[in-house]
Order: C-alpha cells, then structure tokens, then sequence
C-alpha cells in the first residue's frame, strides 16, 4: 500500500513542504518575558518586521511603523496604500497615540509604506533617507517635520541619543535603487525602491542597543560603537550559507559586545496583526535553520537568546 507522501512524488513533496509555515513551539523556552513599566527605564515592544517602539516614559521613538501588511496577492499584482484602519489598530497595540520620532531603517514598502501616517497621527518627526522623504512628500507629509539620516551624527530625543549607521540591504534586494520622485498611493510594492539602509544606534544612560533590520553586514560599519543587545533582522538568513552566517554574527554581535540578541523580521508579513504571528514559509526562507543556528552561537558564547512576542513591553537590557 502507498502512503500520499509516495503517491505525491518527491517534487510535490518538496512544493508541499514548502508551502507550510514552520512553528514557533520549539522556541517557546525563548520567547521574551514581559517586563511592567517603571519610570525613566526603557521598553521595547515588538510591533512585527522591524516595528519597535523604544519608550521610557517620557519620550518615544517607533522604527518603521509598518502596520498595513497587504496580502500576498496584492502586493504581487495590486497597488499598495497605507491601511488607516490597520494603522490605528497597530497604535492601539503599541499603546500610544503620541511619538517623538519615527525612524526609517530603508524604504521598502514593509518598511516605509506606512511611516509618514504613523508619523502623521502621532505629531512625531519622520527620520531617514532621500528616497522616504519622498514616499513622504508623496503622502502630503510636512517637509518641515522630515529630518534626513546623516551617517554618524549623533541626535538626541529625551534621554535616547540615537545613531544612524551604514547598513545593506540582505541578498536577493528585488527593488534596489532610489525613489527620486514623490511616490503617491496607490503604487506597486516594487516602486518602493530600497534607498539607503541603516542601521539604528540607541543609547539611554550607560546602556545601549542596536537595531539592524536586513541580515547582510558592511565591513567596520559598526566600528567603535558597542551595544548590549542586537535587535538582529534575520529575513532570509535561513536561505544563506553557513559561512554567510558566520560571519553576519561576528560583525553584529561578536563584534559590538552583545550580550543579548533578539530576532526580528522574521514573521509573514502578509498576514494581518490581528493574527497570531508565524515565520515565513519555507520556500521564501528557513526559519528552522536560522534559529538553530543562533540558538548554537548563543549557547557557545553565553549570550541571551530571545524571541520577541508581539505586542509585548519587554525590558531590552541583558538580564
């Protein structure tokens, strides 16, 4: 007798497989606590992608705000417009209706489509490159409430100084290049070109942290700043070599000193926030051999290893 797996063929089999969505449960022994407020201590909330929100109490600052997250369908045959109603929703997660800065890590659409809005509705100030300045001047936002990203110059908002770095966008960048025209909505996802990319350096008092969305690294780009906890974009590392990964963790954590890192982007984008969150499926990339791989580093080099729980206000500091 045949089972379907045999009857299916080993090329429906692999489609299959790729298809699903792989777990979170064996990571359930990492996933971060949740941490109450306290006054003049920063938390950080897992908003999914590359969405946090740093906040002490005083002074808040989002990255990204990408909260629209079309559907797989519209984003590979449709036009994309920021989703009010989602947007909303996505600050009543976060908790807040007022922000001081929302910081753009490099302007894809899951990235940028919705920053402006955000920055609109919550009278932040939007920060980043040329190309999400004018994904902003296509939304009608105030040029006067842009602030544009300069490479190591230091800013401060409240008691966070923050640092934008040199980053690079992961392997297989589908929409390279710059925006250099207001970008109006409705567009296609592939007109929100990548721009520069960032990384987002974040120091409160003596401790800081570092923020790097897109799992590729530059050379000395993070030479001399050090940081307590790496918020470690890993979308597609799943899909790199062994040797790729070796070396992303030697330049992001090894080298600034980390002592703890926390994955990000790294859930489905195209589902809803009012869905639970799941890794990408297999065949966009591998979720499973990323964090094997990271739950090994972690372990040999004695660093903390926590996966973020969306939604939750988290304490960023290693325990």
């Amino acid at each position: 007798m045949t089972t379907g797996t045999e009857r299916r063929g080993p090329r429906v089999t692999t489609v299959l497989r790729g298809l699903r969505a792989p777990t979170l449960a064996p990571w359930a022994h990492v996933r971060e606590p949740p941490a109450p407020p306290r006054p003049g201590t920063p938390r950080v909330t897992f908003l999914g992608v590359s969405t946090l929100l740093l906040d002490d109490g005083d002074n808040a600052v989002l990255t990204d705000g990408f909260f629209s997250r079309p559907g797989l369908l519209r984003m590979r045959f449709g036009r994309l417009r920021p989703d009010r109603a989602r947007i909303a929703a996505g600050l009543r997660m976060a908790g807040t209706g007022r922000l001081d800065a929302v910081f753009v890590v490099h302007s894809h659409y899951d990235h940028a489509l919705d920053s402006p809005a955000v920055a609109a509705a919550t009278g932040a100030r939007l920060i980043g490159s040329p190309s999400t300045r004018n994904i902003a001047r296509g939304q009608g936002f105030p040029d006067d409430r842009f602030q544009p990203a300069v490479i190591g110059e230091p800013f401060t908002i409240g008691r966070f100084t923050l640092t934008a770095l040199p980053a690079r966008h992961s392997p297989g960048d589908i929409a390279p290049g710059r925006i250099t025209r207001p970008l109006r909505p409705p567009v296609r996802a592939l007109d929100y070109r990548t721009g520069d990319c960032y990384s987002l350096h974040v120091r409160h008092g003596a401790r800081a942290l570092l923020v790097h969305a897109s799992a590729h690294s530059l050379p000395g780009a993070l030479d001399g700043y050090v940081a307590d906890t790496v918020y470690l974009g890993i979308g597609a590392l799943g899909k790199q070599d062994e040797a790729f990964r070796e070396e992303y963790w030697q330049r992001l954590v090894t080298a600034t000193g980390a002592r703890r890192v926390v994955p990000i982007h790294w859930d489905d984008f195209f589902r809803p926030l009012d869905r639970p969150l799941r890794p990408f499926r297999a065949f966009l990339d591998d979720f499973t051999v990323t964090m094997d791989f990271l739950t090994r580093k972690a372990e040999r080099a004695g660093v903390a290893l926590a996966l973020p729980v969306l939604g939750r206000r988290a304490d960023p500091w290693p325990p």
